[in-house]
């Protein structure tokens, strides 16, 4: 796995063995980037990045010039992960080790842009923009990603402002 772009553009780095997280390829990365970076300016974002994973979206918008960035995981070996590779790096990288929905219902602060790449297998997929706009984590014309599969539509949402589609890696964009 690499950074794609920015200040650390190429840097290869190598997660724990037996992940369970499904990184986000690097064509839907470039992708969704060419998307944000018109609408966000990097250095002035805060960013939540949920099921965090390997820290790959964390780490993409560190090497961009953010510098307010949370990222939140619930697979320990991952979490120490992010933080070796922030530290590694000076990224700067908030790393928690906590359930995202619990995550949602006790976090007392909102967030410019706000990214959930869950395991597509999980069943509250449908949930989790709900949650998330029940407790006001996102800014007045702030954007929430959630990244899912064909298997999930959130056509009729009124939030819903924008979906892109890579083959199987789907981005619906909310905002509020």
């Amino acid at each position: 796995m690499r950074i794609i772009g920015g200040k650390h553009k190429g840097y290869r780095f190598h997660p724990p063995k037996n992940n369970p997280a499904r990184p986000t390829t690097d064509i839907a990365k470039e992708g969704l980037f060419n998307i944000i970076m018109n609408q966000f300016d990097f250095e002035e974002v805060s960013f939540l990045d949920l099921f965090g994973g390997t820290g790959s979206l964390s780490y993409e918008f560190a090497s961009r010039g953010c510098k307010d960035i949370t990222n939140v995981e619930r697979h320990y070996p991952n979490v120490a992960f992010i933080k070796k590779t922030s530290a590694d790096l000076d990224l700067g990288i908030k790393a928690l080790k906590m359930d995202v929905f619990k995550f949602m219902k006790s976090c007392d602060r909102q967030f410019d842009l706000i990214f959930a790449g869950p395991p597509y297998p999980l069943k509250r997929i449908p949930e989790i923009p709900d949650v998330l706009f029940e407790n006001d984590l996102l800014v007045s014309d702030g954007w929430f990603i959630l990244e899912h599969n064909p298997d999930h539509s959130f056509e009729g949402d009124e939030r819903l402002v924008r979906v892109k589609n890579y083959g199987t890696t789907i981005f619906s964009i909310f905002s509020c």
